[in-house]
């Protein structure tokens, strides 16, 4: 579940792997405060979650870009799948997107794991959904 989450949001393996490392490193540095196993998974996602917006906000992944991104201007082609196009959207409706679609989480415990509120959590699925609608039509870039 981790490691999903992860890849999903980073787009490559290497990004991943390392983010999926910092989350067990922290596991094990804070297993002592955890007070039931019941609420690892939250603990885990919201860790993983942190990770990632970690990794984006530094400065050599707001500047570095990788050399095979699409051209500008690129759309949508049959076949691509879906994870690729989800892959595209902005990190804070691929959050959502993820969490609910194949973490299978509800509204409810989306909002808990990230301190959201649920409106503000149906909100993002709403214009994820969206997004989604227009890019697998085509008619937005990619």
């Amino acid at each position: 579940m981790v490691y999903r989450l992860a890849l999903s949001q980073m787009g490559n393996k290497q990004d991943a792997d390392d983010i999926f490392q910092e989350v067990f490193v922290r596991l094990v540095k804070h297993v002592h405060n955890l007070q039931t196993w019941k609420h690892v998974k939250a603990w885990l996602i919201k860790v993983t979650i942190n990770c990632c917006k970690k990794h984006f906000a530094q400065y050599w992944n707001k500047n570095v870009y990788p050399m095979d991104t699409p051209e500008i201007g690129q759309t949508v082609e049959e076949g691509v799948p879906v994870t690729a196009v989800v892959g595209k959207l902005p990190p804070k409706y691929r959050y959502v997107i993820y969490l609910f679609y194949y973490e299978e989480l509800s509204i409810i415990e989306i909002g808990k794991v990230t301190g959201q509120k649920e409106s503000t959590i149906k909100s993002q699925l709403f214009r994820a959904r969206e997004m989604l609608k227009e890019m697998l039509k085509g008619d937005v870039d990619i």
